[in-house]
């Protein structure tokens, strides 16, 4: 016979609606609550009833989550965690990429407009480009990325002190002339490009380096190929930086392999930093100096916001700010000169 509510109660020792609380992952449950009622729906194999429940509580037991471009390496770690925490909350992960299209985005705000999904996590790239502007209604949402707003409900790490500190960094090895990879330019312009290249700002202008154009290298895309194409090109109208920050690990993939190409070594010519911190740079040759943040936690927080929407639409917009640090490697090293 099918286990039931009440029998996983029973087992947990806890009230039916402590469980229907975990599976929906919508109220606060203490870890170790939580942890008995999860032994018990396992012991039991109790599986819910999602029809019946969605009858009750005109909830899908579903979210939506979307990135602008699920092929970087950034994303598919962020979206392993966002899938985890997810799944602890008794929540099923429906994924979308919306790019530079602001149609996906109004698309799957009209989803959770007509409960199809319970909510949504949206990554917009640009504030004025975004769906979330101008909408008439919105159904619970929250924001994760840099862009600037009071709309609704956000997680992001502070892009511009993160920068800075980078920035800060390289100037503390002795770095004069440090140029930044994936500013905004050639058709792409996000707010994380202007976050990340206003916090380098701060830092140059501070130390008393210079910050012109020479130093604000744009490439068409974030990505490997795209980069090696922008440093390529600079390389070929001008002397190499001293060290260059890239505002992606991908791109600063993407620049070590042209400066490879150019005979340029990482990092007795050139110091070479990137941010995110994802697997690929830290198995790099050298292992990629970055901005590291704790993704996990970057998705727990977004989605403890989303279940706080859900349960009240009328909460005033929370912004949560996720810590960063530097993390030092071998890509980077202190100026010969």
């Amino acid at each position: 016979m099918r286990a039931t509510v009440k029998d996983v109660a029973a087992r947990a020792g806890v009230s039916p609606k402590t469980v229907s609380n975990v599976i929906n992952g919508v109220v606060p449950v203490s870890p170790d609550t939580r942890s008995r009622v999860e032994e018990a729906l396992v012991a039991l194999s109790y599986v819910p009833n999602l029809s019946a429940r969605g009858l009750r509580n005109g909830r899908t037991g579903a979210i939506a989550l979307a990135f602008p471009d699920l092929t970087t390496p950034y994303s598919a770690e962020m979206s392993h965690w966002f899938v985890e925490v997810a799944h602890e909350r008794g929540w099923s992960v429906q994924l979308e990429q919306t790019g530079m299209r602001p149609e996906r985005e109004r698309e799957l705000l009209l989803r959770g407009k007509e409960h199809l999904v319970d909510g949504l996590v949206l990554n917009p790239v640009s504030l004025d480009e975004s769906a979330i502007v101008g909408a008439e209604s919105l159904p619970p949402v929250v924001v994760i990325g840099e862009v600037e707003q009071s709309l609704v409900d956000q997680v992001r790490v502070d892009s511009v002190a993160a920068a800075r500190d980078m920035t800060d960094h390289l100037i503390a090895l002795g770095h004069r002339r440090i140029a930044v990879l994936g500013t905004s330019g050639e058709g792409l312009d996000t707010a994380t490009a202007r976050a990340r290249t206003l916090g380098w700002a701060q830092a140059m202008a501070a130390a008393g380096l210079p910050t012109g154009d020479d130093l604000r290298w744009a490439c068409a895309a974030w990505s490997p190929g795209a980069a090696a194409d922008a440093v390529r090109r600079h390389l070929e109208h001008g002397d190499a930086p001293d060290a260059l920050f890239c505002f992606t690990d991908s791109l600063a993939i993407g620049a070590g392999h042209s400066l490879w190409e150019a005979g340029l070594r990482v990092p007795d010519d050139v110091s070479l930093a990137g941010f995110d911190d994802v697997a690929d740079g830290r198995y790099a040759l050298p292992p990629l100096t970055t901005v590291g943040l704790d993704k996990r936690l970057y998705a727990e927080r977004a989605l403890e916001l989303l279940a706080a929407r859900i349960a009240d639409r009328d909460r005033a917009p929370e912004l949560v700010v996720i810590p960063h640090e530097v993390v030092p490697r071998a890509s980077t090293a202190r100026s010969p000169r």
